[in-house]
């Protein structure tokens, strides 16, 4: 993330609203992106989760709250981290600055580590600069969903060649704050 001066930074947040992530998102990209991480979500152990927020509160910019804060507040309030396998992981969107969080956790993380993470995140800043806000939020699904795979992937039963179902422990409809 490039570092906005502080007034800047308090005007975007001001002036933000969910109709900006509605008109980056519309209802058929959102359905796409839902449909993404349950696609994803077959082939691992992992949840996913995508968060888009429009802004932050002015007190918040005033206390110079940053994205990677909210978005562990977020990965808490959603118990992104209450999983079986302790594998999932925030796709946190601040449309306001523009920058996206990954919040992973502890048993993924410890597989992956912060560098993969910023990689993809970063790749996904990159389209969003372009305008590709749909395309950069499913590609950093399917890196995930990828290391996720890699990591956690779905046990299967040596006797019947299935695999075992799968609960689904987080919604897959991103979250529109």
């Amino acid at each position: 993330m490039t570092r906005t001066h502080p007034i800047i930074r308090f005007f975007k947040h001001l002036v933000s609203n969910v109709w900006q992530v509605h008109h980056r998102f519309s209802p058929s990209a959102m359905h796409n992106i839902e449909q993404a991480i349950q696609a994803s979500e077959q082939s691992h152990s992992g949840e996913i989760c995508f968060i888009v927020e429009s802004g932050l509160h002015p007190v918040e910019i005033l206390y110079k709250k940053m994205p990677k804060k909210r978005a562990i507040e977020h990965f808490s309030h959603y118990k992104i981290w209450d999983t079986e396998h302790n594998n999932g992981v925030l796709i946190y969107l601040l449309l306001a600055d523009r920058d996206v969080e990954i919040v992973a956790d502890r048993g993924i993380h410890q597989h992956v580590g912060s560098p993969a993470w910023e990689r993809i995140c970063h790749q996904m800043e990159l389209q969003f600069k372009h305008g590709q806000f749909e395309a950069g939020v499913l590609q950093g699904i399917a890196d995930i969903g990828a290391l996720l795979e890699t990591h956690f992937p779905i046990n299967v039963s040596s006797s019947s060649k299935k695999s075992r179902k799968k609960t689904n422990e987080l919604p897959n409809a991103p979250i529109i704050l």
